[in-house]
């Protein structure tokens, strides 16, 4: 594992590559998912993905990191490629499409502390407080994706 600023740009690495599949599954499952409210939700929350994988590239950039897939992300990436892709098949696997997505997002709150630490190591102001932004609608985000979830657990129990 690397140390000093090799870490920090691992640290990017990582929540970019997560972010951007973030992004990419979100955006499969709002046309896939068989709930028209979570369909809205998740076109809702893009937006918002979208603007956190933006500030992640600009703020890993003076570090180098471009969103290289490391294991953890390279792991996670392709469960979400796979459960996105049978997500219109039927229920069962549009929620676990749905569950993969919900992982994500809390793996990227746990990135965000992160962030938000080597900021202040850092003295970058600017760097803590978008962490702390994009970690306060990350988990705003993925609470209201869990609501849906369970939501929809019951819909498919009781089919």
């Amino acid at each position: 594992m690397p140390a000093g600023t090799e870490f920090i740009k691992h640290e990017f690495d990582e929540a970019i590559a997560i972010q951007t599949t973030i992004v990419e599954t979100g955006t499969q499952l709002a046309s896939k998912h068989p709930v028209a409210a979570v369909q809205r939700q998740l076109k809702a929350a893009g937006k918002t993905d979208q603007r956190h994988l933006d500030q992640l590239k600009k703020f890993g950039a003076p570090y180098g990191a471009k969103g290289k897939r490391e294991e953890v992300a390279e792991a996670l990436s392709a469960l979400a490629e796979e459960t996105s892709a049978k997500a219109d098949s039927e229920e069962s696997e549009a929620y676990e499409a749905h569950a993969v997505l919900l992982n994500l997002k809390r793996k990227q709150q746990d990135s965000a502390d992160a962030v938000i630490k080597i900021a202040r190591q850092e003295k970058n102001a600017e760097l803590r407080e978008a962490a702390k932004t994009m970690k306060r609608e990350i988990k705003a985000g993925a609470d209201d994706l869990g609501k849906s979830l369970a939501d929809f657990a019951v819909q498919i129990a009781a089919s």
